[in-house]
């Protein structure tokens, strides 16, 4: 059984810069509810289809297969009801690597970190740049921003 444990924190403006132009990544949702989100992924020349199941505290199933790019455009372009595009960049802090990405469109200005865990217990070192934690906190989730983007919130 896979498991995803990740932590999600706001980057603090202007305490963190990209060391790269990091890779570009078009995520649809062809399902998203509380219980499970079915979603497709295009990453540099690389395509996923990911099934998610409920969050309990800080834990989820999660299984995730490659498809062919070409099934995963014909899925975003025709089956995803929702569509987010964001530039991810991949940094060492202390003992973990950092997902941070920067989010396009309708999120712009939007810059969230994640970091994956072996166990909900595990204790992490945030970098300088990382402020408030917002991993209980639904409306941070892709599958909401990609319906309910940060620039409408208000």
């Amino acid at each position: 059984m896979a498991v995803e444990i990740e932590r999600k924190f706001l980057v603090r403006p202007g305490l963190w810069t990209p060391a790269g132009p990091g890779d570009l990544i078009r995520r649809g949702y062809i399902s998203s509810s509380p219980d499970r989100t079915v979603r497709v992924r295009v990453r540099k020349d690389r395509a996923y289809l990911t099934i998610k199941g409920p969050t309990t505290g800080l834990s989820r199933l999660e299984f995730e297969y490659e498809i062919p790019v070409t099934d995963a455009h014909q899925l975003l372009d025709q089956v995803c009801t929702a569509v987010l595009d964001k530039h991810r960049h991949v940094e060492q802090h202390g003992a973990h690597t950092w997902e941070i990405d920067v989010f396009h469109g309708a999120n712009e200005g939007l810059v969230v970190a994640e970091v994956e865990l072996v166990s909900e217990q595990e204790a992490v070192e945030l970098p300088a740049w990382a402020g408030y934690e917002v991993s209980a906190d639904y409306r941070y989730a892709n599958s909401y921003l990609a319906k309910c983007p940060y620039s409408i919130w208000g």
